[in-house]
C-alpha cells in the first residue's frame, strides 16, 4: 500500500510539472510576443519561466534538475510556442489570457515544489519555501529578460498566494487528507487568491522611502 502511495505521488508530481511547464511557457511566450520578440526570443522567455524555478529548486535540493531527466519539458515549451503562433489572433482577443496561464503555472509549480521537497525528506517549512521558489523564480527570470519589474516585487498578491497554498497543503496532509484531494484544494486556493486579489485590488502595504 505504501509503495502504491509513493508511486501515485510520483506520477501525480510528473503530471503537475508537465502541466505547469506548458502553462508557464505559454505565459512567457505571450509576454515576449507583446514585446515583439522573434520566435527564438519567445522560446527563450518561455523556457526560462517554465524551468527556471524548478531548476533553482532542484539545485538547492541537490538533485538533477527535472528538465534534464526527460526531453518532454522542452517539447512542452515548443508546443506552447506553436499554440501562441497558430492561435495568436485568438489569444490577442483574450487580454487576460497571459494572466490565467501565469496563475495556473504558479499553482501547479507550487504544488510540484512542495511534493518534490517532501520526497527528498525535508521538513514542511522547507517544502513551503521551495514551493514558493518553484512557483515564482521563473517569472522573475522572465521579467528580467523582458526588462520589466518582476511581478513578485509589485503590489499584486503573487508569492503570498503560493505560500498560502503551501500552508493549506501542510494542514490538509497533517489532517490525514488524501493527496489527490489536497492537491485539488491547494490548486484552487492559489488560483482563487490570485484572481480575487487582482479583481478587488488587494495588495500588501507598500514600503515608504525617505522623502
Amino acid at each position: 500500500m505504501l509503495y502504491a502511495d509513493i508511486a501515485f505521488v510520483h506520477v501525480l508530481q510528473e503530471i503537475i510539472e508537465i502541466l505547469g511547464t506548458l502553462a508557464f511557457a505559454i505565459s512567457g511566450i505571450r509576454h515576449a510576443a507583446a514585446k515583439h520578440y522573434d520566435w527564438f526570443g519567445g522560446f527563450v522567455c518561455g523556457i526560462a519561466v517554465a524551468i527556471g524555478g524548478g531548476t533553482l529548486r532542484d539545485v538547492m535540493l541537490g538533485v538533477t534538475p527535472f528538465w534534464m531527466t526527460s526531453p518532454l519539458y522542452i517539447v512542452c515549451t515548443l508546443l506552447a510556442q506553436t499554440i501562441v503562433i497558430v492561435f495568436s489572433r485568438s489569444l490577442k482577443k483574450l487580454d487576460n489570457a497571459w494572466l490565467a496561464f501565469d496563475t495556473l503555472g504558479l499553482a501547479l509549480f507550487t504544488i510540484a515544489g512542495i511534493q518534490k521537497t517532501l520526497s527528498c525528506g525535508h521538513p514542511f517549512w522547507v517544502a513551503i519555501t521551495m514551493g514558493c521558489i518553484t512557483g515564482v523564480a521563473g517569472g522573475i527570470i522572465r521579467d528580467m529578460l523582458l526588462n520589466k519589474t518582476p511581478v513578485i516585487f509589485q503590489k499584486e498578491i503573487y508569492a503570498m498566494a503560493s505560500i498560502a497554498g503551501g500552508l493549506l497543503y501542510w494542514l490538509m496532509m497533517e489532517s490525514g487528507v488524501n493527496v489527490a484531494v489536497t492537491v485539488v484544494f491547494t490548486f484552487l486556493m492559489i488560483v482563487v487568491i490570485r484572481f480575487m486579489a487582482i479583481k478587488y485590488h488587494i495588495s500588501l502595504p507598500v514600503l515608504k522611502g525617505e522623502k
